[in-house]
C-alpha cells in the first residue's frame, strides 16, 4: 500500500504546519532560557522521574510491524516490565506478564517475533492459549479444585492505534491520546500499513533527557549533521505545537515549499519532515518515503537504551529497491543517530559530569528543548 498515495491525506494539525513553515509569522523571538545541569546528573531525579513518567504514563513499546502476524508471539523487556506481545488467530493484539501462573516461571524469551500455537512454561508444562487463558495443567487431579479460568496469564492494559503499540505494565494509565488525536495523525502518514525494514537497539552513555533534546531543536542541524542530512533542510524554518504532553514539529527541507499544494500528501512530504517527541520518551520521524521510530528506555541516570525502527512502505520488491533501503537506514540509523546524535548526548553527559556548566544555555532556536523540561517537570510535581 501507498503511505503517500491518494488515499492519504494531511490531518488539519498538520496541515497549519505546513502554513506556518510556508509562511512565518515574523521574526522569531530573541528568546533564551537556562536548565540546571543536575537534573541530567542527579539520581534521586531520575528515580522520580521514573516513577512521575516511566510507571504511570503509557510507553510505546514499538510500531504495529515488529509483531504483524497472526499466531506470533514476542518479548519486551526494556521498561523492566517482562511483557509478552500475542497475536491470536485472528490478528488481535494482547499483552501479558512473561509469567506463569503456577510458580512464575519465565515463559519465553523472543526479541524476535516467534511462531506459536500455545505459550507452553519449560518448568512444568502448564499451557496457555494466545488468548492467555490456562488451556492445559498436566496432572491436573493434583490441583484439586483448580479455577483455571482464574489462571490466565496477568493482562496488561494497552492499546494499538494508528500503527503504534502502547502499554501500561506500572499503571492503569489513560489511552485516549493514543488512540485519539495522535492516532489520527499517524494513521494519515501510513504508519497503520508500513513494513517493519530494520530494528537495532543502541546502548548510549547518557541520560535520556540529552537524547530527547536532540530532537527538539534544529539548531544542530547545519552544525552537527554538516556532512551527513545538512544538506536536505533549510536552517532554522520550523513550525510546531503540542498534543496534550506531547510535542509536534515540521521541519522545512530544501524544495519549493511556497509552491506546494499542501493537500498533496506526497509533495509535501518531500518538503517537510514531520517529527513526534512523545512523553516520557519517544521520538518519531518521519522523513519522504520511510519513517524511522526511537524508544527510549532509561536504564540509569547515565544510561540509555534507544531501539531504533525503519518502517518503509512495502517489502522491497527488488535488489535495487533492497539496496536503496539499506542505504537510508545506514545513513539514518548508523551515522545520524549513532555516530552523531547519540554520540553528541555521550559527549554532553561526560562534560556535564565534570562540573564546568552547572546551567546550560538554550538559545531561541532551542525552546523546543525548555518546553519539554517544562512538561517533565510538570509531571513530577503531579
Amino acid at each position: 500500500m501507498d503511505t503517500c498515495g491518494p488515499s492519504r491525506r494531511p490531518t488539519v494539525a498538520q496541515r497549519a504546519l505546513a502554513e506556518r513553515c510556508r509562511a512565518p509569522a515574523g521574526p522569531r523571538p530573541a528568546a533564551t532560557s537556562r536548565l540546571d545541569s543536575a537534573r541530567y546528573l542527579c539520581p534521586e531525579r531520575f528515580a522520580r522521574e521514573r516513577a512521575a513518567l516511566f510507571e504511570a504514563l503509557p510507553l510505546l513499546l514499538g510500531p504495529s510491524a515488529m509483531l504483524p502476524a497472526p499466531g506470533t508471539a514476542m518479548t519486551h523487556d526494556g521498561f523492566g516490565a517482562d511483557l509478552l506481545l500475542l497475536r491470536d488467530r485472528d490478528g488481535g493484539l494482547g499483552i501479558f506478564r512473561n509469567a506463569c501462573r503456577h510458580r512464575g516461571a519465565r515463559l519465553v524469551d523472543a526479541p524476535e517475533p516467534v511462531a506459536l500455537a500455545r505459550i507452553v512454561c519449560p518448568y512444568h508444562a502448564w499451557a496457555y492459549g494466545l488468548d492467555g487463558a490456562l488451556v492445559a495443567v498436566p496432572r491436573d487431579e493434583t490441583f484439586p479444585g483448580l479455577d483455571r479460568a482464574s489462571m490466565g496469564l496477568g493482562r496488561v492494559p494497552h492499546a494499538e492505534a494508528g500503527g503504534l503499540i502502547w502499554a501500561a505494565p506500572f499503571s492503569t494509565a489513560d489511552f485516549a491520546l493514543s488512540e485519539g488525536a495522535l492516532a489520527e495523525d499517524f494513521t494519515a502518514l501510513g504508519l497503520d500499513a508500513m513494513h517493519l525494514h530494520a530494528r537495532r537497539t543502541h546502548d548510549v552513555a547518557a541520560n535520556w533527557k540529552l537524547i530527547m533534546d536532540a530532537f527538539l531543536e534544529s539548531y544542530h542541524v547545519q552544525r552537527l549533521h554538516a556532512n551527513s542530512i545538512a544538506r536536505f533542510f533549510r536552517d532554522g524554518v520550523t513550525a510546531g505545537d503540542m498534543l496534550g504532553p506531547h510535542m509536534r514539529a515540521a521541519v522545512a527541507r530544501v524544495g519549493a515549499l511556497e509552491d506546494v499544494d499542501l493537500d498533496d500528501w506526497a509533495a509535501l512530504r518531500r518538503v517537510l519532515t514531520f517529527t513526534y517527541q512523545l512523553l516520557p520518551a519517544a521520538v518519531l520521524v518521519a522523513s519522504p518515503d520511510y519513517v524511522n521510530l526511537l524508544v527510549l528506555m532509561p536504564q540509569a541516570v547515565g544510561r540509555t537504551l534507544v531501539e531504533d525502527f525503519m518502517l518503509i512502505p512495502r517489502p522491497p520488491a527488488s535488489a535495487d529497491e533492497a539496496a536503496h533501503w539499506a542505504r537510508s537506514w545506514a545513513l539514518l540509523d548508523g551515522r545520524v543517530f549513532g555516530e552523531e546524535d547519540f554520540a553528541a548526548a555521550e559527549a554532553c553527559q561526560r562534560g556535564l559530569a565534570t562540573g564546568a556548566v552547572p546551567e546550560i544555555l538554550l538559545g531561541a532556536l532551542e525552546q523546543g528543548i525548555a518546553q519539554f523540561h517544562a512538561a517533565v517537570d510538570a509531571a513530577i510535581a503531579a
